[in-house]
């Protein structure tokens, strides 16, 4: 069985089943909830008008594979030596010898819990057991790391998923019933209230997730090199505003969303390095 089979199998039935189940359990009763009650998607249903309910339902499910895609799929493990030799730095000695001085240094180093040949962006992840390849961070929602490989369907997902809370945030308040008194009015929508303020709540950490990852994104950056610069041994020796691996925001968007395949990232915090020079 291939490698990314038995991660993918491995990773249905490990630690994360519980959280996906429960991911897709509650994402399914919330829209149930919504079908239920006399919100506007009912309404479009009895009376035959079909095109607004099922393009929520398809949403829903595009929202729920993007999860399991993003959940299951190799963020971009480091699995050995001598898969990962071609890009520690590459490039040849001579190549190597030709660079100008700089002021910035590249440590070799080695993982010290894999014992593996770490690529410049690459941090072992204590859960997930494996180095990982442009770490961004370990996502306890998905269960998974977030890297290399599975970074750009995490922000697609983001996307997806706040459209379809927002969407049912407002099918949730369109389905309110009008009563002449508070008590009466809470008992009668008391469900669909706790729907609606659920799923505002995800809302807000969905859009928060995303506009923070957008604007990392934007610069080039991930979460872990964000909040720990100081402790980077390939940043910590930069100003406080340099990046090396920064080519505006642009090329930086571009390369993040359509550039697919490995970036040697010793090659791009190099040239940086010798075009300041």
């Amino acid at each position: 069985m291939p490698y990314h089979a038995r991660t993918m199998f491995k990773n249905v039935f490990g630690s994360g089943f519980l959280v996906r189940t429960a991911h897709v359990i509650l994402t399914w009763v919330i829209t149930l909830i919504l079908f239920l009650h006399d919100t506007e998607l009912r309404k479009q249903e009895e009376t035959g008008q079909l095109v607004q309910p099922v393009l929520f339902v398809l949403l829903v499910l595009v929202s729920v594979l993007l999860y399991f895609t993003v959940s299951l799929m190799d963020p971009g493990f480091i699995l050995s030596d001598d898969s990962d030799l071609q890009f520690t730095l590459g490039m040849t000695d001579e190549q190597q010898d030709m660079i100008p001085p700089t002021t910035k240094t590249l440590r070799q180093r080695r993982c010290g819990h894999c014992l593996l040949q770490q690529p410049m962006r690459s941090k072992h992840c204590q859960t997930c057991q494996h180095c990982v390849r442009r770490y961004d961070h370990h996502c306890p929602w998905i269960e998974n790391c977030v890297g290399e490989r599975n970074h750009r369907w995490f922000v697609l997902y983001l996307a997806i998923q706040l459209l379809v809370l927002l969407w049912g945030l407002h099918i949730a308040w369109t389905g309110f019933s009008y009563v002449p008194t508070w008590q009466l009015w809470l008992r009668t929508n008391s469900v669909l209230l706790a729907v609606a303020v659920l799923v505002a709540l995800l809302s807000l950490i969905v859009l928060l997730l995303l506009g923070s990852h957008l604007y990392l994104v934007s610069l080039n950056t991930t979460t872990w090199e964000f909040m720990s610069r100081h402790r980077i041994s390939y940043l910590k020796h930069c100003g406080i505003d340099e990046n090396p691996f920064d080519r505006g925001t642009f090329h930086n968007l571009w390369g993040f969303f359509c550039v697919w395949g490995t970036v040697v990232w010793e090659q791009v915090y190099f040239r940086e390095g010798s075009d300041q020079v």
